[in-house]
């Protein structure tokens, strides 16, 4: 009987170990190997290096789907992160996500367009939506010749789903006023709000960067409906359009980015190191 119950006591330390220290360590080496990296490229730059980085992910645990998106969360790390950067200290953004919350994205990029030191977003894979509009406030933009960014046309929630802005104001436009429905109506009428917010906020992020004309002409491309919301836009396209935008990517955003392993579903989406006073 003592036997089996040391058989049980040293079960149940092996299981604590797998499951709980064991993953412990595991993530305080990569938060280690992270800050590292993100330190010589401090180094590199002599600039304030932040991280945004969301990984889609599935957790085991349940079968319940992780997506991770940039939230209200997110955007007070990194304006916190903005704030405490010297003003004559550049900033560097790594950015990989999808996108998200307009709000959360807009707050971003007006903290990155206002601070006065240089500002580079680098994109090691892609960036749409929500995190193309902050690359938007960068002086300039390094992507991986791969990279991607996309369209940031409002999208509009409705019963079925989100609908992009253009389309709703491009059917009632077609169709006629009195030939839809009242919440098509309102729906159009949401859509053309949303749509010269962003327009203008756009207009916001590349001024004194662009002449009017390219400022336009990313508006038309970016903004207006020209692709639909999940279109890859290549480095060579930004590059058209008249953003300064390069493909040489440091080795070292590489091995950061291979810290960032797709199950570790605790990790934080923002991080940086804190400024020495």
């Amino acid at each position: 009987m003592n036997g089996f119950g040391d058989f049980l006591w040293l079960l149940f330390m092996v299981w604590f170990f797998v499951t709980i220290i064991s993953p412990q360590w595991r993530y305080s080496a990569l938060k280690r190997a992270r800050a590292n990296v993100i330190r010589a490229l401090e180094l590199a730059y002599n600039s304030k290096v932040i991280t945004l980085i969301h990984r889609q992910e599935k957790i085991s645990l349940f079968g319940i789907p992780l997506y991770k998106f940039i939230d209200i969360e997110d955007s007070e790390d990194v304006l916190r992160a903005i704030r405490s950067t010297p003003p004559n200290k550049g900033i560097v953004l790594v950015m990989h996500t999808p996108g998200g919350l307009m709000l959360a994205a807009s707050q971003i990029a007006l903290a990155l367009k206002r601070h006065p030191g240089r500002k580079i977003v680098i994109v090691p894979h892609y960036a749409m939506s929500g995190g193309t509009l902050i690359a938007l406030a960068a002086d300039e933009i390094l992507m991986d010749p791969d990279a991607v960014l996309g369209p940031v046309d409002p999208q509009i929630g409705t019963q079925t789903g989100s609908v992009p802005a253009p389309s709703i104001v491009k059917v009632v436009r077609e169709k006629g006023a009195d030939k839809v429905n009242d919440e098509t109506l309102i729906l159009a009428d949401i859509a053309e709000k949303a749509l010269n917010q962003t327009k203008e906020l756009v207009r916001q992020l590349l001024k004194d960067k662009l002449p009017e004309d390219k400022v336009e002409l990313v508006i038309d491309r970016l903004v207006m409906g020209k692709y639909t919301h999940d279109w890859p836009i290549t480095a060579e396209e930004l590059k058209e359009l008249g953003l300064n935008v390069r493909t040489e990517v440091p080795p070292a955003i590489y091995n950061l980015m291979s810290l960032y392993p797709q199950e570790a579903a605790r990790r934080p989406a923002v991080e940086y190191l804190p400024t020495s006073p």
